[in-house]
C-alpha cells in the first residue's frame, strides 16, 4: 500500500506530460506485481474520417524498456485504429475488454468521450483478478483526473488552445531535439528524419479591431473561437498551437524544409480567406515564421518571427512572409541577439 500511495504521489507531482505518461506506465506495471509484461499508453487521433494510434507510452518489463512514440511522427507512419480490433471496439462501445488468449489483454478507457481518446492496454500471461483491474482502474481516474487539471493551467480559457505560459517549455524540448548529434538521430530515423527542424509561426488577424467595433466583442470572440478550430483543421496533429493573447496566435511545427513550413502556412493563409465568418463575413491573417536555430532562445525566435508578421501587416497583410528570406532579400536587417529573452509572463 505504501509502495502504490508514492508511486501516486510521485505521478501527481509531474508538471511534464511526456514524464507524466511515463510514470502512469511504470506505476501501473509496479502495481501489477510482475503480472503484466507490457503496459502501454495510446491516444486515438482522428483526421477527418481516419483514426490512428499513437503510444505515449510503453514499459515492457521482458526488455525493462520504456518507450514513446514521439508526436513529431509523421501521420502516415501512425498505424490505423482499425489494425487493433479490442482498441476499435472499446473506442465505440467505451466498456472494458478483457480478452484470454497470448498474450491476454486488458483494456482499458481513459475518460467518458464518446468517441474515446485514449486507453491502457494491458498485456500478461494469465487474466488479471478484478481486485487488481479495479486498483488499474482507479489510477486510472487519478490520472485523468490530474491530467484535466493540467489542462486547465496549460490552455487558454477561450481557444481551448495551449496558452503563452506552456511556450518556454515546448521551445526547449524542440531546441534539445535540435542540439541531438545526427548520430543518435540516425538511431530514431522512423520517429523522426535527421534533415527536419522547428519553424515558429506568429499569426495576427487583420484589423480584428474594427471586427470588436463593427460587431461587438462577442462576435469578436466567437472569430476567435472559429478561427482555433481551423487552426486544428489546417494544421497537423502534432504542430503545437498557442494563443498569446488578443488576436495573436503562434504554431510550434516540425518540418523538412523551409518551403513544407512555408507551404503549410500559406495553404491555411488560404483556407482562412475562404471561410464565411457568421455576420462578419471574410477575415485574413497575416503570418510571419522563422527557423529555431542551435542554442536558440525562446524571445530570440519570437522576435524575428514577430519581425516578419509585422513586416507583412505593413505591406499590404493577408500574406506569409519568412524571416530568413527577408533578411536575404534585404527587406530586414539581421540584429545580432544579445543574451536576452522576452519574459512571456
Amino acid at each position: 500500500m505504501e509502495d502504490l500511495i508514492n508511486g501516486i504521489a510521485d505521478l501527481c507531482s509531474q508538471r511534464d506530460r511526456d514524464a507524466l505518461d511515463s510514470s502512469m506506465v511504470l506505476l501501473l506495471h509496479k502495481t501489477c506485481q510482475g503480472r503484466v509484461h507490457t503496459v502501454r499508453l495510446v491516444r486515438f487521433l482522428a483526421n477527418a474520417d481516419e483514426v490512428r494510434c499513437l503510444n505515449l507510452a510503453q514499459y515492457d518489463a521482458k526488455l525493462s524498456a520504456l518507450s514513446r512514440q514521439r508526436s513529431g511522427k509523421d501521420w502516415d507512419d501512425l498505424p490505423l485504429l482499425e489494425s487493433f480490433p479490442d482498441r476499435l471496439h472499446l473506442r465505440t462501445s467505451g466498456k472494458p475488454i478483457f480478452r484470454q488468449g497470448d498474450p491476454c489483454m486488458t483494456v482499458l478507457p481513459l475518460g467518458d468521450r464518446h468517441p474515446l481518446a485514449s486507453c491502457i492496454e494491458l498485456e500478461s500471461a494469465e487474466p488479471l483478478p478484478a481486485s487488481m483491474v479495479r486498483i488499474v482502474q482507479g489510477i486510472a481516474l487519478i490520472y485523468q483526473n490530474y491530467e484535466g487539471l493540467l489542462d486547465y493551467g496549460e490552455k487558454d480559457a477561450l481557444t481551448d488552445l495551449l496558452n503563452r505560459k506552456t511556450f518556454d517549455g515546448a521551445f526547449l524540448k524542440a531546441a534539445v531535439e535540435l542540439a541531438e548529434p545526427a548520430e543518435k538521430e540516425a538511431t530514431d530515423r522512423r520517429a523522426f528524419h535527421a534533415a527536419e527542424g522547428y519553424w515558429l509561426a506568429v499569426l495576427d488577424i487583420d484589423h480584428f479591431k474594427r471586427v470588436n467595433d463593427n460587431f461587438g466583442h462577442l462576435i469578436g470572440d466567437e472569430v476567435l473561437l472559429l478561427m482555433a478550430r481551423l487552426m486544428r483543421t489546417g494544421f497537423r496533429f502534432h504542430d503545437q498551437l498557442y494563443r498569446f493573447g488578443g488576436e495573436e496566435f503562434v504554431i510550434l511545427m516540425r518540418c523538412a524544409h523551409a518551403e513544407d513550413a512555408a507551404g503549410a502556412l500559406e495553404r491555411f493563409r488560404a483556407m482562412v480567406q475562404a471561410y464565411e465568418f457568421p455576420q462578419v463575413g471574410t477575415i485574413t491573417v497575416s503570418i510571419g515564421f522563422a527557423a529555431l536555430r542551435g542554442q536558440d532562445t525562446p524571445g530570440g525566435a519570437f522576435d524575428r518571427a514577430d519581425k516578419a508578421v509585422y513586416y507583412a501587416k505593413g505591406h499590404g497583410r493577408n500574406q506569409v512572409r519568412s524571416y530568413e528570406d527577408l533578411v536575404m532579400c534585404g527587406e530586414l536587417i539581421e540584429e545580432v541577439e544579445e543574451s536576452k529573452d522576452v519574459d512571456f509572463f
